[in-house]
């Protein structure tokens, strides 16, 4: 349980959904969080499979014609950091998202409170992972699991092992309308070919599967317990009650959708549209 645990907390185990629209519930549910005084945990997944951009990251990175040949989505996150392949049955996603004056103002500070729960819920797998402990040079910077590891924010494991440790989970946090907002990635099995293919360059699948572990490696857990264990973590770090997302959020995040993280304006030019433009 954290100190945020006093607070109004719902815990949603969302379905499946596109990319651009599980983005677009993150800022919905930061309106939420301050005009409801309601609080958001969550664990998501991608349908269809998605590759997600990081702010900043170049478009003509992605290999689109890879993309759409394998019917794979593209989107662009509000946080930074490099680009992740996520599928439904590959990937674990989650959101956390509070006020930001409840939250630490050190952003350090603020990934360990908001980490918590997801360490809690890698160690109840049976997976023994920690923040890494030492950086890893880049491989290819715009791929997520690729680029430089970072002590900050990414998680590895084994976290016993010296120096043979690798990458099993991405975090990223931003601030928007006085609200935090912290998704990650954790990889529960691994897609080497998509991972790679997804992008402009020449890497081979090999790389992934050198720099990267699962869930599933480590521990074995079926991807539905795993989901479920992570889940609760997140609800018991927060005390949440069950929720869901009520009509006129789903709404929204369509609209948003529409507007913002599935539109080309955005996904290539960081761009957003105004009602009525799409």
């Amino acid at each position: 349980m954290s100190e945020l645990a006093d607070r109004e907390w719902r815990l949603i185990r969302d379905e499946p959904r596109e990319g651009a629209v599980q983005m677009a519930l993150e800022e919905v549910a930061a309106k939420t969080a301050l005009e409801d005084d309601l609080r958001t945990v969550r664990v998501y997944s991608w349908e269809p499979s998605t590759l997600s951009l990081g702010y900043r990251q170049d478009a003509d990175t992605v290999d689109w014609a890879y993309c759409d040949r394998e019917g794979i989505d593209v989107t662009r996150r509000q946080t930074g950091g490099g680009g992740i392949y996520h599928d439904r049955t590959a990937d674990i996603s989650y959101t956390i998202v509070a006020p930001a004056a409840e939250v630490p103002s050190d952003l350090m500070d603020c990934y360990e409170l908001f980490c918590e729960p997801i360490l809690e819920g890698l160690e109840r797998m049976g997976v023994d992972a920690a923040f890494a402990s030492v950086e890893q040079a880049s491989i290819y910077q715009p791929s997520c699991y690729l680029r430089d590891i970072n002590p900050a924010h990414d998680v590895v494991a084994p976290a016993a092992a010296s120096g043979d440790t690798r990458k099993i989970s991405g975090n990223a946090q931003y601030r928007q309308r006085d609200v935090v907002i912290q998704h990650g990635s954790i990889s529960y099995d691994r897609k080497p070919d998509h991972h790679v293919g997804v992008f402009d360059a020449d890497l081979e699948p090999e790389i992934v599967t050198d720099r990267v572990t699962s869930v599933r490696e480590e521990a074995g857990i079926d991807r539905e317990d795993a989901v479920d264990t992570l889940a609760t973590a997140l609800g018991e770090w927060c005390t949440a009650e069950a929720g869901s997302w009520r009509e006129d959020e789903l709404a929204a995040a369509d609209d948003l959708a529409d507007r913002k993280f599935g539109a080309d304006a955005w996904i290539r030019d960081r761009e957003i549209l105004e009602a009525g433009e799409q």
